[in-house]
């Protein structure tokens, strides 16, 4: 009786155990996942300046203009949770400011102004920070995923409605080609 009590309690604790990491690594893919979100909205909130600031040297550039910020609008309607959806969106936006900055090699007073190189320079810093972030979300994800898939932590996982969480990638390879622009 006594050695059934203790395997029961050892599975229990096993179990318990098992839960836990699975808590724990949602967690972690969660909070991941909200350190892209905020560095994707810094990005969205510095586009409208990036934008003016054009608009001033180069304002027969209006469709260019006019798609990031459709672009932009598009990727913030994206539901929270939706990390491929948000993916493809931001993929799509990137592509499209890549072309806006590769505009100031055509407008040598737009490359010159002080507020459009800040801008510039803001950008690149927020850029690195999404790929950090989208690092470490893919990551924590990875972690997730293999919990979920693992036997025995499967079996957990599946009674208590644990599941895999998408990469937040780009899908599209034409999205991570090198913009051109053409004047």
């Amino acid at each position: 009786m006594f050695t059934t009590l203790a395997i029961i309690a050892a599975i229990a604790a096993y179990l318990v155990f098992v839960y836990n990491g699975l808590v724990k690594a949602r967690q972690m893919a969660e909070e991941a996942w909200s350190g892209i979100d905020v560095q994707l909205k810094r990005r969205a909130d510095l586009i409208p300046n990036l934008i003016e600031t054009v608009k001033g040297y180069a304002g027969h550039e209006k469709g260019t203009l006019e798609s990031v910020v459709e672009l932009r609008n598009k990727a913030q309607a994206v539901p929270a949770g939706d990390v491929a959806g948000r993916a493809q969106a931001e993929g799509l936006l990137g592509a499209a400011l890549g072309k806006i900055v590769a505009l100031a090699e055509a407008y040598p007073d737009l490359k010159a102004n002080e507020n459009f190189v800040e801008l510039q320079k803001s950008l690149e810093t927020i850029e690195g920070e999404i790929q950090m972030s989208r690092r470490y979300y893919n990551g924590a994800a990875r972690d997730l995923n293999v919990k979920v898939e693992s036997f025995p932590s499967n079996l957990v996982a599946g009674q208590f409605g644990f599941s895999k969480k998408p990469y937040f990638e780009i899908a599209n390879e034409a999205d991570r080609a090198v913009p051109t622009v053409k004047f």
